[in-house]
């Protein structure tokens, strides 16, 4: 039997698959698999990786992406012998993994085509792009047990959103359809729901297929700008975009612009 998270290839981009039905819940089990999973993703989409996927795409199975996390968990922590500090161990764990994910050093592409809720959400923040259908539908809804979402959803969203809009996502822990989330910034694409995995695994290709090392230097210029101001993503400019000049995509793009024009380059993601 499949693993209810698991690590699929296609081509250039490797999918992380979300398949624990009914409801697709965090549990226990996933949250294990997904820590061995994003390690995992970190050592394939290492630079140094001789057939290293250069995009990552998380999609999940079933009707919906994910109903949240069985909080039979949380249960067992809060009747523990130590629930404040089993409970700060499990965030920590858990913020690692949205660390590692927001680090790689390949695009990452979030699709939701359906209910995504808590953990699914916090991990569809911590990518760079993500992917709704239209019948989609987000909420951070931790206050139904008294938390607040502590795997990094509520600063990621603030990012997007802004602090007042992440504020009453959170507060109100009500669901939030895709084009709501879409105006608000945090959903970058609103897509058809026929057709969505298809066309949202397209997306993910065409990012695998361009400039990957840029790619790189662009997410850590766009992070360091927004955690540290623009000033700070200056400074970094010379050693990230200066490197650029050393790749075979970039030298083989010049070429092929000066050559045949502008957007017939082909990349190697070297």
């Amino acid at each position: 039997m499949a693993e209810p998270l698991r690590l699929e290839r296609d081509g250039d981009v490797v999918v992380v698959v979300l398949d624990n039905p009914p409801l697709n819940l965090f549990d226990p089990r996933v949250f294990d698999l997904l820590e061995a999973v994003v390690a995992e993703l970190g050592r394939l989409t290492d630079p140094a990786g001789a057939d290293r996927p250069r995009a990552v795409l998380v999609e999940a199975r079933g009707r919906v992406v994910s109903a949240g996390v069985d909080v039979t968990a949380f249960r067992d922590i809060a009747e523990g012998p130590d629930p404040a500090g089993e409970g700060a161990r499990l965030w920590r764990r858990l913020l690692r993994v949205a660390q590692a994910v927001e680090d790689l050093p390949v695009p990452t592409v979030f699709a939701a085509h359906g209910l995504t809720l808590t953990a699914a959400f916090e991990l569809a923040l911590a990518c760079d792009v993500l992917l709704a259908a239209g019948s989609a539908s987000f909420g951070l809804v931790e206050i139904v047990v008294g938390l607040t979402p502590s795997m990094g959803g509520p600063q990621r969203l603030a990012e997007r959103a802004g602090p007042a809009r992440a504020k009453e996502l959170v507060f109100t822990g009500e669901r939030y359809p895709a084009e709501v989330l879409e105006r608000w910034g945090v959903v970058n694409r609103v897509l058809p729901d026929e057709g969505f995995a298809a066309a949202a695994r397209a997306f993910a290709t065409r990012l695998a297929a361009g400039p990957t090392v840029a790619h790189a230097a662009t997410k850590r210029l766009v992070t360091t700008g927004v955690r540290q101001g623009a000033r700070a993503a200056d400074e970094l400019v010379p050693e990230v975009s200066g490197a650029l000049f050393g790749t075979e995509d970039l030298r083989g793009a010049v070429r092929s612009f000066l050559t045949e024009g502008p957007g017939r380059a082909t990349y190697s993601g070297r």
